[in-house]
């Protein structure tokens, strides 16, 4: 008996142990395997293999392109004579920030394919020995190079027996599909572009994108890629990394949906000039810039400073050619010049990551606190609380240098109170200006500077025309005074903005604030008419520095419940979907507190009865995107639309498609007839307002 058993050991190990899996080279941080997708191989069948990494918690690998350090993931099989086998294919990875930068690679688990082809001279009864050997490296906050030996040995049978089926379909289901997308990239010094173009692309479906380049020294891996969608297009921006890049590109582009599915396809293209972005051409951007910031002066959130322009303008009645020029200079100087710094903040904030676009600063609760203090305190001065620069009286040297500057100055405030609107011809403009390369964003937003300052810079190339205004007299104190009432107005209603943003307690913050202001521009005046102009300079210093000491705790203050018109929803992605699956047409609102475009549009059109029944006819659901506190999704969802800026208006239609991008000035009629188009029938005459 002890020899029967001891000859049946022999013969067990004599003969190859049959397995679709190796046995598995273990340490403390993976656990890596060699799996095949059949139990038995048929002689000139395809199969695949599969290299599965397990990476501990906190470790990751690397795919074929590691991004700024680390390597790729190498298996070289042994095989026998006849046998061929594929490169390695890789699953789309994932961006591993570490400290400055970005690698691509694996966390959790990695199967990696390839395909192996055995001769058609295998005979069946026959034993396939595979042979390989693979290195891996995995990191945490040190790397460590791994390797390990793999060995399986299959039985050959006239056909294959399927083996870890589930396995290899999630494995190829993870694998970067063909795109049947167009590719178009392209590079223009430091920056970088990637377009895709096809049906599938739009706003409505997908949620966000990146490109993994196969190459290194393609791309900054660490740069955010800006994301671009229109109606059958996405577009990435990119930060140049090479001089020489290959030809063609080519890389994988993952593509979130608006379900959060994600699905990554093969991208190929050869380098050129930049493609031409979902947006508008230079000249056509700066002469819409212009048109806006023309139009930007008859805007409700200029209307406070139009007093100060209508006081500049009276003064320059009688004065002297070269005077008049001066002064229009100076105004306009201040404009362009402002719009310039604003468009250079955008860059800046821009690419380093921000969402910021047109009025992002009134997303801030500290600053349009600071706006409400600082219109209080114009409103002081016209009111003739204190003066700038001299005793409170109409004898002031309006020539001098002070005055100069405050057409200067008028100019910057002007810029920073139209913030809050956005005039026809400006969101397309603004949206073009920054997809475009520095130099030539300045230049729509230095052309958007002119626009507004045109009227001012006419009457300095046609001086005469100030000599048909009244003269300055006695009447100048009266609309001085006049005039300092719509600066308490401005005052007034950003502190009800303040209140949307921050509730209560940051209306608190703000009246306080108000009250050092007003006692400042108080002891300034008393200073001014006792002529102990330090004294009264010095304490009004000190009631300002109180004031901005309080600037810090807005951010602490917790946000206002947002109040939403009757019917309305708060918008998202999800209920958003939710709607559409449902077939019915949705509104999309996009607006903020502080917008006095949306404001204006609200009351005179979305809030009428005729407006209301229209939606309440054709089922239309609303869906209201708040931006008062500069939402990160709402900023992608502006910037998805080509909008820098509120409001923003979608009408979904019923039934699903694209959605109608309306105008920021709206119309009772042009709403009615939109609406019409949107929903399943005629939306009737309703009853007047």
């Amino acid at each position: 008996m002890a020899r029967l058993l001891l000859l049946l050991l022999a013969l067990l190990a004599a003969r190859p142990v049959w397995a679709a899996e190796s046995a598995p080279i273990r340490s403390p941080r993976a656990t890596v395997t060699l799996l095949s997708e059949v139990a038995a191989v048929a002689p000139g069948q395809p199969f695949r293999l599969a290299l599965r990494q397990r990476l501990a918690p906190g470790w990751h690998s690397y795919w074929i392109n590691p991004g700024d350090a680390g390597a790729a993931t190498e298996l070289t099989l042994a095989l026998p004579e006849g046998w061929s086998a594929t490169p390695l294919a890789f699953p789309a990875p994932e961006r591993i920030p570490f400290g400055p930068l970005v690698n691509f690679g694996f966390k959790g688990e990695a199967v990696l394919l390839t395909t192996v082809t055995p001769p058609a001279t295998l005979r069946p009864g026959e034993t396939a020995l595979i042979e390989g050997e693979g290195s891996w490296l995995v990191c945490e906050q040190v790397c460590i190079p791994e390797e390990g030996r793999f060995r399986m040995a299959l039985p050959v049978e006239a056909s294959p027996r399927a083996a870890n089926t589930g396995l290899f379909l999630a494995a190829e289901a993870a694998l970067p599909r063909p795109s049947p997308f167009r590719a178009e990239i392209g590079f223009e010094g430091a920056r970088g572009m990637l377009r895709l173009t096809g049906e599938a692309l739009g706003p409505a479906s997908v949620r966000e994108a990146f490109f993994f380049p196969t190459a290194q020294n393609v791309i900054e891996n660490a740069a955010p890629q800006e994301m671009r969608l229109r109606p059958g297009a996405l577009t990435l921006d990119l930060a140049a990394a090479a001089a020489e890049r290959p030809r063609p590109v080519e890389g994988v582009v993952a593509i979130t949906d608006s379900a959060g599915v994600r699905s990554a396809y093969v991208v190929s293209a050869q380098p050129g000039p930049l493609p031409e972005a979902a947006g508008l051409p230079l000249w056509q951007a700066a002469l819409f810039a212009a048109l806006g910031g023309l139009i930007l002066n008859l805007m409700p959130c200029v209307f406070p400073v139009l007093a100060m322009k209508a006081l500049s303008l009276a003064r320059l009645s009688g004065a002297a050619r070269t005077e008049v020029r001066l002064h229009a200079a100076s105004f306009t100087l201040g404009v362009v010049a402002s719009f310039l710094a604003a468009g250079g903040v955008l860059l800046a904030l821009r690419a380093g990551g921000s969402l910021a676009g047109w009025g992002f600063q009134f997303t801030h609760p500290a600053f349009v606190a600071g706006m409400a203090w600082l219109m209080l305190a114009v409103g002081l001065n016209l009111s003739g609380v204190f003066a700038v620069g001299g005793p409170v009286g109409v004898g002031q040297d309006l020539a001098g240098r002070r005055g100069h500057a405050g057409s200067f100055f008028t100019g910057v405030l002007a810029v920073i109170v139209a913030t809050p609107c956005t005039a026809p011809f400006m969101a397309g403009a603004v949206a073009a200006a920054l997809a475009m390369p520095a130099p030539a964003t300045l230049t729509v937003f230095a052309a958007m500077g002119l626009g507004m300052a045109l009227p001012y810079a006419i009457l300095g190339l046609a001086p005469g025309l100030a000599a048909r205004l009244p003269r300055p007299g006695t009447w100048m104190v009266r609309l001085r005074e006049a005039l300092a009432f719509p600066m308490y107005g401005a005052a007034a209603w950003l502190v009800w903005v303040l209140a949307q943003q921050t509730g209560p307690d940051g209306v608190l913050l703000g009246l306080s604030g108000a009250v050092l202001v007003g006692l400042g521009a108080w002891a300034l005046g008393a200073a001014q008419q006792a002529g102990r102009v330090r004294l009264g300079l010095g304490l009004g210093a000190v009631a300002v520095i109180a004031a901005l000491a309080l600037l810090p705790r807005l951010d602490f203050a917790a946000p206002a419940d947002l109040a939403l018109p009757a019917g309305a929803e708060p918008w998202s992605d999800a209920r958003l979907a939710d709607l559409r699956a449902e077939g019915r047409p949705v509104f999309v609102n996009a607006t903020a507190a502080w917008c006095v475009s949306c404001k204006v549009n609200e009351r005179l059109v979305l809030d009428t009865v005729a407006v209301r029944e229209a939606f309440a006819q054709g089922r239309v659901a609303t869906l209201v995107a708040d931006w008062t506190r500069g939402d990160a999704a709402v900023s992608a969802l502006l910037r998805a639309h080509g909008r820098e800026g509120v409001p923003l208006y979608l009408l979904y239609p019923a039934g699903g498609g694209e959605p109608e991008l309306l105008p920021q000035i709206l119309t009772e009629g042009l709403l009615r007839t939109a609406l019409a188009a949107a929903t399943s029938e005629p939306i009737r005459p309703t009853s007047n307002r």
